[in-house]
């Protein structure tokens, strides 16, 4: 009995062995497929890394990134001590703040908006519409805002404010317009892709739970607070964490493109990366370049584990991990 039963492990062991190599067989196209997308991932990401030795390098090119002498945190000291350090790390956080919660609302708006819409032509024309700016390169968007801005032909000085005899406004000189400005611009070309996120986790949603509220009597608007928003949240919570691990980067093309780097419209437009940006092309220092680019990476990914332990703590099924 006793070799009958160890025959028998044997012959289980065996077919769990064989079974696993016809899985893996069956499979193998599968991972050949994954092969190209993780070369990319490899040749982007992470090779790239090494260059982050270079931000405590006082880098000399011809001796090269291991042999130019170490630099410490002397790199960083030229974003702190700046007199403008400041202002630029107000802008990035504020406007970034800004952009997350309008963003989301308008998002979630018009998701729900693009869900109510039941022909599916209708439908599939207006999602596309919207996702058009998203599309759009930044130095596009930037004549186009120009166009409209412009002092000399700009279509709000000569078509709207002449005709009503109202003052004309040089934008591109008076920063107190371009909070607005920048906010409304990036609205324009991001909320697209945010609300086809939202739109396809509402179409996730059972439509049992709408059909049981249509009976019970509840409104549109009731159905929207209480199925609809509640069921999002983990959504709306995986947008936040991921948004909240971009709080020190701005968008480049937004606050350099748009205002077309105008020395007048500093004080409000002027991020951190743009004021790298311009560092770097004045003084060519690729040390401190990357240094506020290792500087970034480490702070939101600490704002990442933060705002994710404390909506662990919160409600722990939401977590990202």
């Amino acid at each position: 009995m006793a070799d009958g039963k160890k025959v028998n492990v044997t012959k289980m062991m065996c077919m769990k062995i064989l079974t696993g190599r016809n899985r893996w067989k069956r499979f193998l196209p599968l991972y050949c497929m994954v092969i190209p997308g993780l070369i990319y991932l490899v040749i982007n990401n992470y090779m790239p890394m090494f260059g982050l030795i270079i931000a405590f390098k006082n880098l000399n090119f011809r001796l090269g990134i291991l042999k130019s002498p170490w630099a410490g945190f002397s790199n960083f000291e030229y974003l702190f001590k700046s007199r403008d350090a400041f202002i630029i790390t107000r802008n990035t956080v504020l406007y970034n703040l800004t952009f997350i919660m309008i963003g989301m609302i308008f998002a979630i708006f018009v998701a729900i908006l693009l869900s109510e819409i039941k022909r599916k032509l209708f439908a599939r024309f207006y999602q596309s519409l919207i996702l058009i700016p998203q599309l759009m390169s930044w130095v596009v968007v930037s004549y186009l805002v120009y166009a409209m801005l412009s002092a000399d032909m700009g279509l709000i000085n000569k078509g709207i404010l002449n005709p009503l005899d109202l003052e004309e406004v040089t934008w591109y000189s008076t920063p107190k317009y371009w909070p607005v400005i920048l906010i409304i611009v990036n609205q324009w070309k991001t909320i697209g892709f945010s609300a086809i996120i939202y739109l396809a986790s509402i179409m996730g949603i059972n439509t049992d739970y709408f059909e049981a509220a249509r009976i019970d009597g509840a409104s549109k608007a009731a159905q929207i607070w209480h199925i609809t928003l509640p069921l999002l949240k983990p959504t709306i919570i995986t947008l936040i964490i991921l948004s909240l691990g971009r709080m020190f980067y701005s968008d480049f093309g937004l606050f350099y493109q748009i205002p077309r780097n105008s020395g007048a419209l500093y004080s409000v437009t002027r991020t951190i990366d743009v004021y790298v940006y311009n560092a770097l092309m004045n003084n060519s220092n690729y040390a401190m370049s990357s240094a506020a680019g290792f500087y970034q990476s480490v702070v939101g990914f600490l704002l990442i584990i933060s705002a994710n332990g404390i909506i662990r703590k919160l409600s722990s099924e939401n977590a990202m991990f």
